[in-house]
């Protein structure tokens, strides 16, 4: 292993294997359950063994990973009650963001970026693109957060852990149930860009109750946690 990798520190090591499994998780290399094996990942990442476990230790922190000290780790699974809890913790956060945005949307440039997140959603959903689906969705978030200007809040809100249950839900949605879903981002970006503080709330509320409609909807095992 290079020198380079092996005086990795251990905020870097976090860093790299959390992008990895992330990114994986959206496009589906890694599921939910999943066991993680440690030389795979060592070759894939290029870290010493002690930096990927260090790394894994922090992540199980985050609810990223699952480790049992005999079987090793796996890629977390979420069932039914902690998805839900997750979206009570998500929505007031995600209403907040949304506030913060109508109020500050008050240039061309961020009412344009708000507008093309929303439209990059619908488009990634029409490709059928799991991958590129999950990363639109992330990122429109991320640019609702940006322009209301609340650096704290992508702190707060456990986005990562939310990769998760989105992953587990895509593979048992139906076609209604995802334009449904989908529609809400437009909802979002029209109330902020018209810098409608009481609407992008209640857009995002909207948008968390249509999440849970969802969740009652699926089969019973679509979220069935993983013994480890």
């Amino acid at each position: 292993m290079s020198e380079e990798a092996e005086g990795l520190n251990s905020s870097g090591a976090v860093d790299k294997v959390a992008d990895t499994i992330i990114r994986g998780i959206r496009s589906g290399a890694f599921v939910p359950g999943q066991h993680l094996v440690e030389p795979d990942l060592m070759q894939r990442i290029g870290i010493s063994r002690g930096s990927l476990r260090e790394a894994l230790k922090h992540l199980s922190v985050a609810g990223i990973v699952t480790l049992n000290r005999f079987r090793g780790a796996y890629i977390a699974a979420l069932d039914q009650k902690t998805t839900l809890d997750l979206l009570d913790v998500l929505e007031p956060l995600a209403r907040l963001a949304a506030r913060l945005a109508a109020q500050h949307c008050d240039s061309k440039e961020k009412r344009q970026a708000i507008q093309a997140a929303a439209r990059a959603v619908e488009e990634a959903n029409r490709s059928l693109n799991r991958t590129h689906y999950l990363e639109q969705r992330r990122n429109f978030y991320t640019i609702l957060i940006g322009i209301g200007g609340n650096r704290e809040l992508e702190r707060a809100m456990p986005l990562n852990r939310a990769d998760l249950f989105r992953a587990q839900a895509e593979a048992h949605k139906t076609e209604k149930q995802r334009q449904r879903h989908v529609s809400g981002y437009a909802r979002v970006s029209k109330a902020v860009t018209e810098q409608n503080v009481a609407a992008a709330d209640r857009a995002v509320q909207s948008h968390f109750a249509c999440t849970r409609r969802s969740i009652s909807e699926m089969p019973e095992n679509s979220f069935q946690g993983i013994a480890v």
